[in-house]
């Protein structure tokens, strides 16, 4: 296993974590760093229990979004809290972030923590390197777990993903990076959240942004959409456009122990928004298919 240190430490070449790693549930954890490749992953233990659960985070994010979840799981499971390479205290390599590239990564966390089978929780963008994961390994998988995330590539206006992708390419991204981060904040009072998660997501390179959300969105890219999968699915949405009764039946129809929750008032990052609402739907969840517990 890779080097091992306090999560206070920081990797030589990315970028520190501001706001959203403090607090003393993830400063209990122990960092790690698996080998993906020629780069490191960096990747956080916590916890205990005969039960593991695997945090994803999504684009342009890193491991400490999750750091609300930690005191309310600790001490049903142990906890796996990776940094997606590009992300936080990974390395960050001018390679093509495809969800593929992630999801073996993840793997590669999974190899180095000596992990047979787990929970994966995926935010977001997330929840698509999640979805690799399950096809790439499904004997891997326990169960799947989507914050805000799709389960199938979106299908939007022709043009318009096009578009999107050549803001981030462009000198001016910062400012797109801004403006797309603060659309997702629509309940008023959630405005220090917002500018603390801008100013995280905004500490990740412009070549990460940029490849991640093109392999997003470019319908030539292979998608992670699911079919029928033997675990349980458990969904837990922030109520909003992209969540259609068209894609709750297709949601249902991925696994009998589907689970469907949608939050309301309340933007992309849930967990940070109403912590304790989600923590109590999220461990209902996991307790009803029996993936928590000493």
């Amino acid at each position: 296993m890779g080097m091992q240190t306090k999560t206070t430490g920081q990797q030589t070449g990315a970028a520190a974590p501001g706001a959203l790693t403090t607090g003393p549930a993830l400063a209990a954890g122990i960092s790690h760093h698996a080998n993906h490749g020629d780069n490191r992953v960096h990747y956080v233990t916590l916890g205990h229990g005969q039960h593991t659960i695997v945090f994803v985070h999504g684009w342009a994010c890193h491991l400490g979004f999750w750091r609300e979840q930690i005191a309310a799981l600790a001490d049903q499971a142990r906890l796996i809290l990776i940094d997606l390479p590009g992300h936080g205290r990974s390395d960050q390599p001018e390679t093509d972030y495809t969800m593929d590239y992630l999801a073996g990564a993840v793997l590669a966390v999974l190899l180095d923590a000596k992990v047979e089978q787990a929970t994966f929780i995926g935010h977001s963008m997330g929840q698509a390197v999640v979805c690799r994961v399950g096809k790439l390994a499904p004997e891997k998988v326990t169960a799947l777990v989507s914050v805000d995330g799709l389960l199938r590539r979106p299908q939007g206006v022709p043009g318009q993903a096009e578009a999107l992708i050549a803001q981030f390419q462009s000198p001016h991204y910062r400012e797109v990076a801004r403006g797309f981060v603060r659309s997702f904040f629509p309940v008023p009072g959630t405005e220090a959240l917002r500018e603390s998660v801008t100013a995280e997501v905004l500490l990740t390179p412009q070549h990460v942004m940029a490849s991640a959300m093109k392999d997003l969105l470019d319908t030539s890219r292979p998608d992670w959409d699911l079919q029928r999968v033997p675990v349980p699915v458990l969904v837990l949405n922030a109520k909003g456009s992209l969540w259609t009764a068209d894609y709750e039946n297709y949601v249902r129809s991925l696994s009998p122990r589907t689970e469907y929750r949608q939050f309301e008032n309340v933007g992309h990052w849930l967990m940070l928004e109403q912590p304790a609402a989600f923590n109590a739907a999220l461990t209902a969840m996991l307790r009803k298919h029996d993936l928590l517990g000493a």
